[in-house]
């Protein structure tokens, strides 16, 4: 267990409430004039509101600054929100958005340095060190997964085993051959992992596995049990989104009572989601965040659309830095499957650019520990009368459609017009059969 209290940086970890306030305090003046300088939408909401840099002193005065939200990435598509010029960037990231159009994420150097710190700091947490190789089946690409787990291992100083996603008795081989010591995943992969070492009769007793850091997914605390059950390692939970900085925003130390936000590089509210006022600790609402620690992209009060409480006693691991809870839910319409964020009206725009009509269902399910997702379309009349040769192609179509846009499989189920139930208020669209 000691190896589990070591931190990867004590004097941010574990310092004093005065010494982050004046660190907080310091960054958001910078950031704030950064907006106000270099990215015009801010500046000119900035002037709407009689707000000027200088008018914020203390990182007290955020409750000042307006809110951002995800539209206002997508309405300055692709890189309007940028505080730096594309020669200072050094990578950008992407998640899928609302409508087709992904949120676009820029990174420099000095931020991708930060967004590994914290990543190691997660790892740290789950007792690694730079004596371990750390498997990362998180997916690599413009997701941000993979390639923040695996930049935090090498900061560490640990050794990074990019094997990525898919191929899960190659996974299980590399487990066993290279003595990997902890796994990064999605919660759901991660189970899926464990019930195929049990089909293929691998004891995960003969593993050197001994801890995992999950994430990119809503996941229960059964969850975690069965995990730790199939694979014999105690399980981590780990918190970040791509407009933010991927994954190590936020992750848990031994205790797993709450995950440790980085909040010296990413200062956390929580506020009633329909005033936006500011909420006390023990009080859920959704939680918002200020990227201090960024250059490229430092946004002001970014709503998550999360909903989860904050708690700044000092943990007894030692760590001062305030704790977030496990998110309960969502103030939005928006699906984590398989760590791909799904809107329904992504779906909709599709099925409309197809021909068809919006008469859809989305069933989303949880299948040998891996999330499923179900389209079930209802077609026309005149649609319903073609072949079924005619039908097959349409499915196909619909398919690679959804593909394409969402970049996640789904099964097209076809049904017949007007079998779908119709609403006089808002269409409920989505039935998640998953338990979390």
């Amino acid at each position: 267990m000691e190896k589990q209290a070591m931190y990867y940086e004590p004097a941010y970890e574990c310092a004093s409430r005065d010494v982050l306030h004046y660190m907080q305090s310091q960054a958001l003046r910078r950031l704030v004039k950064a907006n106000y300088e270099h990215v015009p939408s801010m500046r000119r909401r900035m002037d709407e509101m009689g707000l000027e840099p200088g008018d914020i002193k203390s990182i007290d005065d955020i409750v000042n600054l307006p809110f951002t939200v995800k539209n206002d990435l997508r309405d300055t598509y692709p890189f309007g929100m940028f505080a730096v010029g594309k020669e200072d960037l050094v990578r950008i990231h992407a998640s899928s958005g609302t409508t087709g159009k992904q949120t676009v994420v820029g990174y420099t150097a000095g931020d991708i340095h930060n967004w590994s710190r914290g990543a190691a700091r997660a790892i740290v947490g789950a007792g690694g060190s730079k004596e371990d190789l750390i498997h990362i089946s998180y997916g690599y690409g413009l997701f941000t997964g993979g390639m923040g787990l695996h930049y935090g291992a090498e900061l560490l100083g640990a050794t990074a085993l990019p094997v990525s996603t898919g191929n899960t008795k190659r996974q299980v081989q590399i487990l066993q051959d290279y003595s990997s010591d902890i796994i990064c995943c999605t919660p759901s992969y991660a189970l899926h992992i464990g019930e195929t070492l049990r089909d293929m009769g691998i004891d995960a007793h003969e593993l050197k596995l001994r801890a995992g850091i999950f994430g990119a997914e809503p996941w229960s605390e059964e969850m975690r049990k069965e995990i730790e059950k199939l694979l014999d390692i105690k399980a981590y939970d780990i918190y970040g989104l791509s407009e933010i900085a991927g994954p190590g925003v936020a992750s848990e130390c031994y205790l797993q009572q709450g995950l440790h936000v980085n909040e010296d590089m990413f200062y956390p509210e929580v506020v009633d989601p329909s005033t936006g006022q500011p909420l006390p600790d023990g009080v859920y609402g959704e939680l918002v965040f200020t990227c201090i620690g960024k250059e490229a992209l430092p946004l002001m009060r970014y709503r998550t659309r999360d909903i989860c409480m904050l708690d700044h006693s000092k943990c007894e691991c030692g760590r001062t830095l305030v704790r977030m809870s496990k998110p309960k839910g969502r103030t939005d319409d928006m699906l984590i499957i398989r760590g791909i964020n799904v809107f329904p009206s992504q779906i909709e725009s599709v099925l409309l650019e197809l021909g068809m009509d919006p008469n859809y269902m989305i069933i989303v399910d949880r299948k040998n520990n891996l999330d499923t997702m179900e389209v079930q379309v209802e077609l026309t009349d005149e649609m319903f009368s073609d072949t079924v040769r005619d039908m097959q192609s349409m499915k196909g179509r619909i398919a690679a459609a959804l593909q394409s846009t969402l970049n996640i499989s789904a099964d097209i189920k076809l049904l017949e017009p007007k079998s779908l139930p119709r609403f006089e208020g808002k269409a409920v669209r989505v039935k998640d059969n998953r338990a979390f």
